[in-house]
């Protein structure tokens, strides 16, 4: 346990937030760490339930393919398992300015600036969140399945990860082990935006070594197109706020923004969609400028990332050795540089919906 007393020692002398906050961090890790177990020992007893195990069978399955295809970590990642009980390892508050996309950032010694901060008790981040509303914020929080301690601990598979699909699964073990092979502390877009292409590349691949057809062609325009959508907004309410207007004109006109946003939705999903409501669950919930954050961070860079990938020629070593210097570069050369990769198009991305 001696990295944990080195990231509590690190955490305290950093002085980038409050003693509590940080409690509950070590907290929900020490019980994370504690209830994990071996998954071979978990399929070797023949006690244990026939869907867990075939569950964890399949994982093993994606975990392989990810070190032995994909060039990812080999290591014990994601073969332990941990049953807490709970849909979600992790809630993450996101918060911006009332009138900006910026998201409010929060700085940790290892990981660096984030634009998100993570709670392990659901009510405590909802809490945290309508502290900020009363400062004026908007908020959002967002349940997480899974998340990397970039290398300093063995992470396990969760329950919450195994409710989730074949492909749905795959490609969290995929994305999660992206982020141990390359993390740039306080570049949040990079790092997600890098790990979601690996997530996305790697379930094509694992799906045709699976001999599996691609996920219908309808499912994937829908979601470019509801990707596309969201974007929009977010262009729109970026011009928005520029303007120099009074708060009470800039609130109504956010307000008629989100309304024509929901608008646009429901043609889509009357007309071309056909009545296919999949994605009414997002606009269920109260829209505002931190909902609209995730499309931005997991979205920026997959393209850019993906014409990297052709120049390696589908070199899953060479392409994560040319990520490794990008990471390298200073923070204006990489983005002239990710600029560059973006302007070749190729590839599109989807964001997180939660």
């Amino acid at each position: 346990m001696s990295r944990l007393c080195l990231l509590l020692l690190l955490v305290l002398l950093s002085g980038c937030s409050s003693l509590g906050y940080y409690a509950q961090l070590a907290g929900g890790q020490w019980q994370l760490l504690a209830a994990r177990q071996p998954v071979d020992e978990l399929l070797a007893d023949p006690g244990q339930p026939a869907e867990l195990r075939q569950r964890l069978t399949l994982a093993q399955d994606a975990r392989d393919f990810a070190s032995a295809r994909l060039a990812l970590p080999d290591n014990r990642s994601y073969r332990l398992y941990a049953d807490l009980e709970r849909p979600y390892v992790v809630w993450n508050l996101f918060a911006t300015p009332e009138f900006s996309l910026q998201p409010v950032t929060h700085c940790f010694p290892i990981a660096g600036c984030v634009a998100y901060r993570g709670w392990f008790d659901e009510q405590r981040a909802r809490g945290a969140a309508a502290l900020l509303r009363v400062q004026g914020l908007d908020t959002a929080v967002a349940g997480v399945e899974a998340y990397s301690t970039l290398g300093w601990f063995d992470d396990p598979l969760l329950a919450g990860m195994l409710a989730w699909n074949d492909a749905r699964l795959a490609a969290l073990i995929f994305h999660e082990l992206a982020h141990q092979r390359l993390y740039l502390p306080g570049d949040t877009a990079f790092n997600e935006s890098y790990a979601r292409f690996v997530e996305e590349e790697g379930l094509r691949q694992w799906r045709r070594a699976r001999g599996l057809p691609p996920p219908p062609a309808h499912l994937e325009r829908q979601r470019e197109q509801f990707v596309a959508l969201v974007m929009a907004s977010r262009a729109r309410l970026e011009a928005l706020y520029a303007r120099p207007l009074a708060a009470e004109a800039l609130r109504a006109l956010k307000q008629a923004e989100f309304q024509r946003l929901r608008g646009e939705y429901a043609a889509l999903r009357e007309g071309p969609w056909q009545g296919d409501a999949r994605f009414d669950g997002w606009f269920a919930r109260p829209l505002n400028n931190a909902r609209l954050l995730p499309f931005g961070l997991y979205e920026q860079w997959v393209p850019a990332f993906a014409a990297l990938f052709a120049e390696a020629g589908g070199d899953w070593p060479r392409f994560h050795a040319e990520v490794a210097e990008l990471a390298a570069l200073g923070e204006g050369a990489r983005r002239e540089r990710l600029a560059a990769l973006q302007a070749r198009g190729g590839f599109a991305g989807s964001a997180r919906l939660d």
